[in-house]
């Protein structure tokens, strides 16, 4: 793979439970200002922080006329009121390091019925799905802590409450500092780009209006792919893209499929000759990948340039937590809504997946940096390095996975640990860059297909997806000819 690693890095560069339930209809605090914000095509993020909510008691027992009842936890959130349209909720905080002992719950009022939702609970254990703690991405200064994101589909009406978990009788543990809800509107995709002016995706008033109008110079000499860019193409997205180059043309909306024998030849030439069918006889056949152009990823939101991990010697699986409310043609809004969340509201790089699959089995391109490349993603800290990671959209903790995305997972790692010489039933050995299983400079053999909690302690992928990882193996090996 080195040949084939050199040229692709060559392009890349180049280019609270105790609080009475709200009312059913209950009077809305309006937007300031009054006036309802027109959807962004390109999506946008509102920020609001959450304030005391509730009696708070904070009596001394033994002291004359002061209950000796113990402090009540500490409850934060937001009553009911009128937001601008949104399709996904997070909470977030200020330091990534501090956990949030307690239960984050909300309920939405639907865009399209006005109907409010029933309370649901949002994840709040999601620290781990992040950079190592020593990486450069971590260190940005941007990092923050965060619940998982829930999808709830288009909305205009929000209330949140966030309980610390009791404590003691004479405490309760804090909650954390500088909590903020996070709606995140997905905007519309758009399948081309005005060749003058290319909206930018964090200021949604300001136009970048750097459009590409043709190769990089560092490109000139480069004999992979067709070099045209399509009209209206951003130089962002004309680096993301490029990397994809020699298995899709640039400005590419899917990387389409290929059988065992084509992925095979595919590889090698891919490969300047580094790769023989001697020496990669297991390549799966290569799945339908929609690409982030092909999701509508602004590519604007994303550090540029690209980080790379040596090699892929293991694959983890993650659910996304973020629910199952949703159809499989809403999976690229999902998409734009988990990446706007990962970049702007917990200050990561990109997204932290090195890839997503839908409940239909659609497989999508994550982290930007090339599909058949060892991009260096954020989803399993401690092991991002020489691993990949596949997040399936939904949750499946008490809900079965469907058999079309683990179909699509076996599909997706047969070809992608074949293209690196990776059997999909062995184990692999990993060192770990620290976390709360594996402390950091621990040797850890594991499956080469494992789960995210196999890494970390965490309830990640869900039970029964996680159970559903030994046919997984075997399937995928069988799509190797193993």
């Amino acid at each position: 793979m080195r040949g084939f690693l050199a040229s692709s890095i060559g392009v890349a560069t180049a280019a609270a439970l105790a609080l009475p339930l709200a009312l059913t209809t209950p009077a809305l605090a309006v937007v300031p200002g009054g006036a309802t914000v027109p959807v962004n095509p390109a999506g946008s993020t509102q920020s609001l922080p959450l304030v005391p909510l509730g009696p708070t008691a904070d009596r001394t027992p033994g002291v004359p006329g002061m209950s000796a009842a113990p402090r009540l936890p500490e409850t934060r959130g937001l009553t009911a009121r009128e937001v601008n349209t949104f399709s996904l909720v997070g909470v977030v905080w200020d330091d990534a390091n501090t956990r949030l002992l307690g239960r984050v719950q909300v309920r939405t009022r639907s865009a399209r019925t006005a109907t409010w939702s029933d309370w649901q609970d949002v994840e709040t254990h999601n620290g781990e799905h992040a950079a190592d703690p020593e990486a450069a991405e971590r260190g940005s200064g941007r990092v923050r802590g965060s619940t998982a994101p829930l999808w709830v589909g288009e909305s205009d009406g929000v209330e949140v409450r966030v309980r610390a978990e009791p404590g003691t009788r004479s405490a309760a543990a804090p909650l954390p500092s500088g909590m903020r809800l996070e709606l995140v509107d997905p905007g519309t995709q758009s399948r081309t780009t005005s060749a003058t002016t290319v909206t930018d995706g964090k200021n949604p008033d300001k136009a970048s209006g750097r459009e590409a109008t043709g190769p990089r110079d560092d490109d000139k000499d480069d004999d992979k792919g067709d070099g045209e860019l399509a009209p209206g193409m951003t130089m962002e997205m004309a680096e993301s893209s490029s990397a994809n180059l020699p298995l899709a043309a640039l400005g590419a909306d899917e990387i389409t499929e290929l059988n065992k024998a084509d992925s095979t030849a595919d590889a090698i030439a891919a490969s300047d000759g580094s790769l023989s069918a001697a020496a990669r006889p297991y390549i799966g056949p290569r799945p339908r990948i929609v690409t982030r152009k092909g999701w509508g990823a602004d590519e604007s939101l994303r550090e540029s340039g690209f980080v790379y991990t040596n090699t892929v010697k293991a694959a983890f699986v993650h659910h996304t937590a973020s629910g199952n409310n949703y159809a499989c043609e809403d999976a690229p809004s999902v998409l734009r809504s988990l990446y706007r969340y990962h970049v702007l509201s917990e200050g990561w790089r990109d997204i932290g997946y090195n890839f997503a699959v839908d409940k239909c089995g659609t497989v999508y391109e994550g982290r930007a940096g090339g599909v058949a490349k060892p991009v260096l993603g954020a989803h399993t800290m401690g092991f991002n390095t020489n691993s990949m990671g596949v997040a399936v959209i939904g949750t499946f903790t008490s809900t079965a996975p469907p058999a079309a995305a683990v179909r699509a997972v076996a599909g997706l790692t047969a070809w992608k640990l074949g293209l690196f010489g990776v059997d999909p039933r062995a184990k692999t050995t990993l060192t770990s860059g620290g976390g709360n299983r594996y402390e950091k400079g621990t040797k850890v053999r594991m499956n080469v297909i494992s789960g995210h909690r196999d890494g970390f302690a965490t309830e990640c992928p869900g039970r029964l997806l996680y159970n559903q990882l030994p046919p997984t193996r075997t399937t995928s090996a069988k799509l190797q000819g193993r």
